[in-house]
């Protein structure tokens, strides 16, 4: 398996969701330069910055960082009972796979 740096990351979860860098920097208030600098691994984001592209794409920081192979779950706006449900599911989808 390939591991892909921030950058790499960062283009394919933006290209993923058919944005553009314009339409990501309005999005965040984070300059086009900026971005661009980001996807081309000239420069690492800041903190804050990395949060923010996180929760826009809805993805773990670690995600980002090459730390974790697999992308977040986003349960952002979900009542506790919903995120049960989708919890049960995820359990029952991986238990059949077991078998």
């Amino acid at each position: 398996m390939e591991i892909l740096g921030i950058g790499d990351r960062l283009r394919e979860l933006r290209s993923g969701r058919n944005l553009s860098l314009k339409q990501v920097s309005d999005r965040l208030g984070i300059a086009v330069s900026s971005l661009s600098s980001y996807e081309l691994n000239e420069k690492n984001p800041s903190y804050r910055n990395l949060l923010k592209l996180a929760r826009l794409y809805g993805v773990s920081c670690d995600y980002l960082l090459g730390n974790d192979t697999h992308s977040a779950l986003d349960v952002y706006g979900l009542t506790e009972q919903e995120i049960a449900a989708v919890a049960q599911i995820i359990s029952f989808l991986k238990e059949g796979k077991q078998k």
